[in-house]
């Protein structure tokens, strides 16, 4: 999902750029609430996870390319401010450092990864997670369902943006079957990544994951 520079022309490029960079200054306040001494080596581990599964790029169509994101599995185990600015920090350097993506369409980049599949993940995994018994399985299945979610979503978000200023040929019609298509296929191996992931993290240090953390307050308030 990494865009080259020049496939989405500069005006839509620089109002995307703007509001990703409104999303990353509201993450910056965000995670001060999120992080802190034991929590902070986990999100640097996450973004070092994120960093090398994201540099297995399958071509899809008109230049563009899918990958795995990892968007819920860094908001289920650090939060999803934090999740966000692992994932810019991610993209930033591979845009600068590998050329993975341009550097005029990372703010593009960024609204689609580090906030849309970030947002949608976490509020997906909320909603399965409320609706299941609040036990450590449920956090697992939970996390798998918004990560399969949250990858399609930012293909959706990519669509969108090619609807609005693409520079090329290609149909908005053929980029949204290829793009979402491609997505949910990818979106499944995400999922499984996710769960298989936050399952070995939560039954080694639960007390690390930001995703049990609130089950368990909750459950210590019921049983007094």
């Amino acid at each position: 999902m990494h865009i080259p520079d020049g496939f989405i022309d500069v005006p839509t490029s620089a109002v995307f750029a703007g509001i990703a960079a409104v999303g990353v200054a509201t993450a910056l306040k965000g995670a001060r609430t999120q992080l802190d001494e034991k929590s902070a080596p986990l999100a640097g581990l996450t973004a070092v996870f994120i960093f090398a599964v994201q540099m297995l790029n399958f071509p899809v169509v008109a230049g563009t390319s899918g990958h795995l994101i990892g968007a819920a599995l860094a908001a289920v185990l650090v939060g999803p401010w934090a999740a966000t600015l692992a994932l810019t920090v991610v993209l930033i350097m591979q845009a600068f450092l590998f050329a993975d993506g341009g550097i005029t369409a990372l703010g593009l980049s960024t609204f689609n990864m580090s906030i849309i599949a970030v947002w949608v993940g976490y509020g997906v995994f909320l909603f399965v997670k409320k609706i299941l018994p609040k036990t450590k399985a449920s956090i697992v299945f939970a996390s798998a369902i918004g990560a399969l979610i949250s990858v399609p979503a930012a293909a959706l978000g990519f669509t969108l943006q090619y609807a609005i200023g693409a520079t090329g040929t290609f149909s908005v019609s053929s980029v949204l079957s290829a793009m979402v298509g491609t997505h949910v296929l990818i979106g499944i191996g995400e999922a499984i990544i996710t769960g298989l992931t936050v399952s070995a993290v939560i039954a080694s240090r639960s007390d690390l994951v930001y995703g049990w953390k609130d089950s368990k307050t909750q459950l210590e308030i019921r049983h007094g």
